[in-house]
């Protein structure tokens, strides 16, 4: 029987040494889209690891101020034996994604991103909402 969660972790995890057993902690596994985000001052640094995948497997979403980091990936491994029967076929597709909002201010050119041995660079600028002036509106009154 699993004790319930404390605080996000499990009290017996550690004594049962789920991890090793394919146990997981939290909502990323194996690295896969772990975040790390860094204020810069003028604007954030979004560090995403994406272990195994590819640029061409990575796509960047601006959409109603939110960014939405989308992560896909297709693969087989095919062996055959010398007549051309299968020793072992695996296929794997799979998506993940993370979305971060940034503000309605935020414009899709100003987001610089680079994709580098598997871990995604994201400088997003920080902009400032203008309030928005409240104009009096009066009823012209008659008479």
């Amino acid at each position: 029987m699993f004790m319930p969660s404390i605080f996000g972790e499990n009290l017996l995890d550690d004594f049962f040494d789920f991890p090793k057993m394919g146990y997981t902690r939290g909502n990323s596994s194996n690295g896969l889209m772990q975040t790390d985000i860094a204020d810069m001052g003028n604007g954030y640094e979004v560090t995403i690891n994406l272990p195994g995948f590819k640029k061409e497997d990575v796509t960047g979403e601006l959409k109603d101020g939110y960014l939405v980091v989308t992560a896909t990936t297709n693969s087989s491994n095919d062996e055959k034996d010398n007549n051309g029967k299968y020793i072992r076929r695996e296929r794997y597709s799979g998506t993940c994604s993370r979305s971060f909002y940034v503000g309605e201010d935020v414009k899709q050119e100003d987001i610089k991103a680079k994709f580098e041995n598997g871990t995604l660079k994201l400088s997003i600028p920080k902009k400032e909402a203008i309030p928005e002036k409240k104009e009096t509106k009066y009823i012209a009154i008659e008479g």
